[in-house]
């Protein structure tokens, strides 16, 4: 476990419908050479506590690629997106600090969990820091604070839904990512898989 920073659960985002992949569980796609959960597992291990899925499906199989892994459910049915994923995760999680991603992510920062801890520091009164990657903001890529409960329960009861609106809230925190070479930072279709892969091949035949 590290040391630079508070004692720090991750939470994987898998609680959507993936509708636009046809209800695949993107979870469990290979976008690159590993399966999603073992590369984002894989990347952060060492770094946290424990790690957690946000899913409604899937997690005998998620427990058959990672043992230790934990699983939770929405407190709510009816996919109201990432902001009940990160509600709901304070009724399981016992560390005061979440990093919460997104299970499609395609390309995960050196350091981004103590360059997020680092912005939080910095503001005392931000409760959350979230990354932009190449100018776009992954809101559900964020490092949040327990005490961010109360308002995410307020915003859900009155159905207000929106990371960025809730986020305004937290004196939210920016870390800014580059990289140069990254095609997409996620994948949300079916199209936007093939792309990418043929891109990654493309890729590997020029540098080859």
């Amino acid at each position: 476990m590290n040391t630079q920073y508070p004692a720090t659960d991750l939470v994987i985002l898998a609680g959507g419908q993936a509708r636009r992949m046809n209800g695949t569980n993107k979870l469990l796609q290979q976008f690159d050479d590993q399966i999603q959960l073992s590369k984002i597992c894989e990347s952060f291990k060492a770094q946290v506590q424990h790690i957690w899925v946000n899913s409604h499906r899937d997690n005998s199989i998620y427990k058959q690629i990672e043992p230790n892994i934990r699983c939770y459910a929405d407190d709510q049915h009816g996919f109201l997106g990432p902001l009940m994923g990160m509600k709901s995760a304070w009724s399981y999680v016992k560390a005061d600090y979440v990093l919460f991603i997104p299970c499609d992510v395609t390309y995960i920062p050196n350091q981004v969990l103590v360059k997020l801890h680092r912005a939080l520091h910095k503001t005392p009164q931000a409760q959350v820091a979230y990354i932009t990657m190449n100018g776009d903001a992954l809101y559900p890529f964020c490092l949040l604070k327990r005490e961010s409960l109360p308002v995410l329960t307020q915003a859900i009861a009155e159905n207000r839904l929106s990371l960025r609106d809730c986020f305004q809230q937290f004196e939210a925190q920016v870390v800014v990512f580059q990289k140069q070479s990254l095609f997409c930072h996620s994948i949300n279709s079916l199209d936007e898989l093939q792309q990418y892969k043929q891109m990654k091949v493309f890729k590997q035949s020029i540098s080859g």
